[in-house]
């Protein structure tokens, strides 16, 4: 979460007012500024913009300079790489961080710079698009922004009533042009440089508008809060690539910018404690989950993990203080054909200390897996070994087969590889799922398969986790499960543990969905589940090394 930010907005009027005047007195320095910025537009947006809000009370103005934070400047990167680079972008976001000003800012300093640009913009109704006078809307901000713009950075002959018109805005001296459409009109006019398509996770038809964009834009910018799991735009983000400023995105996979609550630096724990209890007393929890949490799955029943049970475990170890030891276990899950990832998780005792996925073949992550494995020292390593399972397995016993130059295996001596059946049938198939109580199911009669009694243990290792951190009851280390604030696809995790969801099978018996609304498989979240409820049935003489 970000601190200590206190914007001085008097100064920087100062220097604004300072660096107009030069711009006046100097047309070099002018010159020098228009081409600077064409380059630069979190410059641009620093020097030039301003951003309203009318909650703002006395003695602060309702008007106020754009100070971007950091995480809005790693935003503005974001959409200007996606622009230079010609891929698509996926915004999921809390509420209130900014982000649609942040487009609109983006999309002035296009329109001003660059000639012939078409910049398109779409949400589900037209009183969003366009509404004279209400800056919800969008193209009342756009002409808000313009409106401000030093007369000498505007372009020439630029008049207001003349050239920025209902859903549509016109630069006179280069071409230029801004245009908005509304629900499923949304891109049937002509092509555009890039498009905005706001809170797109709430289209009524996402589909049509999605095949019109396809031939319209090389460029399509989808911007959110999230609306649940059935709809195009958690697909599209489930399928997503998310964005690092210092890590180089694949080329051709959909960018995803996560703007969370905690990276606006006026949204402190304070403030989000108060909002949760408010909208919790009103009953409206789900709601705030989804809006500030952006939980996809706050109004999904059948939910195998609660998310609330997830955040709860974030360094549960560090929270109880209870010991970390025992062994340091693995769990693989091997990728499948198309764009399926390995994903390998590393446990030591209730506590993940290790997830990560990458591409690949099953052989592949044999070869990558085994590596990590030891420098974590781990002596157990699961693998899902069904269907594709079967390269991950060759090419283990491939590795085992090299020698070194005294004849002595090179594979390391201590490390056991386990196969793991998702499909087998669950384990201690005659013992009741509740320990003592005779009247409930066998694992056998509750369980479709090995996966589903697994997903359930997990689940209650969470359940009971968060019922340690919030109410202070008791449980033994092994029961719960801890998950390491450090690592660094924790929002992945956090999003993947939550999405599968159960179901019931013909003769009733508990079955796990994974990829609920044609979701991308939660690939890490099963080396989770696997590295947290290994299959020991075998003897260890059965495992391949």
């Amino acid at each position: 979460m970000a601190e200590n930010w206190n914007p001085d907005y008097l100064a920087e009027y100062k220097r604004r007012i300072e660096l107009f005047d030069n711009m006046h007195d100097d047309p070099y320095f002018l010159a020098a500024c228009k081409l600077h910025y064409k380059y630069n537009p979190i410059d641009f947006i620093s020097d030039v913009c301003v951003t309203y809000d009318p909650r703002v009370s006395d003695p602060m103005p309702r008007l106020m300079p754009f100070i971007l934070f950091p995480r809005q400047i790693e935003f503005v990167t974001f959409l200007h790489q996606c622009l230079n680079e010609k891929q698509h972008g996926l915004i999921e976001k809390a509420r209130d961080v900014g982000a649609s000003y942040l487009c609109v800012a983006f999309t002035v300093w296009l329109w001003l710079f660059y000639p012939e640009t078409a910049i398109g913009w779409g949400s589900r109704k037209e009183e969003y698009v366009d509404k004279k006078g209400d800056t919800k809307a969008i193209f009342p901000k756009i002409r808000q922004l313009i409106e401000y713009v030093p007369p000498l950075l505007l372009p020439k002959d630029f008049n207001m009533e003349r050239d920025a018109t209902y859903m549509k805005i016109i630069n006179p001296e280069n071409g230029a042009i801004i245009s908005g459409e509304a629900g499923a009109n949304q891109g049937r006019g002509s092509r555009n440089t890039i498009y905005f398509k706001d809170e797109s996770a709430h289209y009524e038809q996402a589909e049509l508008i999605e095949a019109a964009l396809g031939d319209n834009t090389d460029v399509a910018i989808d911007i959110s809060s999230v609306n649940g799991t059935n709809n195009v735009f958690y697909r599209k983000r489930m399928a997503g690539e998310i964005w690092y400023p210092d890590v180089k995105p694949t080329k051709g996979k959909l960018r995803v910018f996560i703007f969370d609550w905690s990276e606006n630096p006026l949204k402190t724990q304070e403030w989000y404690d108060a909002r949760r209890a408010k909208a919790e007393s009103e009953g409206l929890l789900h709601i705030f989950a989804q809006e500030v949490e952006r939980n996809y799955s706050a109004a999904v029943d059948r939910l195998i993990i609660h998310p609330d049970w997830i955040n709860a475990a974030v360094d549960a170890h560090k929270v109880l203080k209870l010991p970390v030891e025992g062994s340091k276990v693995a769990g693989q899950d091997v990728a499948d054909e198309g764009g399926d990832r390995n994903a390998l998780s590393i446990r030591h005792g209730w506590v993940l200390r290790h997830a990560d996925h990458w591409g690949g073949s099953a052989g592949d992550a044999a070869r990558q897996a085994v590596p990590i494995c030891v420098e974590w020292g781990v002596t157990e390593l699961y693998f899902d070994s069904i269907g594709i399972g079967a390269g991950f397995k060759e090419a283990i016993n491939n590795m085992m087969e090299i020698v070194n130059e005294k004849g002595q295996p090179t594979f390391p001596q201590n490390l056991g590889v386990y196969p793991w059946n998702a499909g087998a049938k669950p384990l201690d198939g005659d013992s009741h799922i509740i320990p003592g109580d005779a009247q409930s199911p066998t694992n056998e009669d509750q369980y479709a398969n090995l996966k589903a009694q697994a997903w359930f243990r997990v689940r209650s290792r969470f359940y009971k986790t968060y019922r340690a951190v919030k109410f202070g009851e008791r449980y033994e280390a092994e029961e719960l499960i801890s998950l390491d604030s450090t690592l660094p696809r924790l929002q992945e995790i956090k999003n993947e543990l939550s999405q599968p969801q159960y179901k019931n099978s013909q003769n009733g018996k508990v079955m796990v969905d994974k990829k609920p609304s044609g979701a991308a498989s939660p690939n890490i979240a099963d080396s989770i589940v696997m590295c947290f409820c290994p299959c020991r049935e075998v003897s260890i003489f059965d495992c391949l090394y």
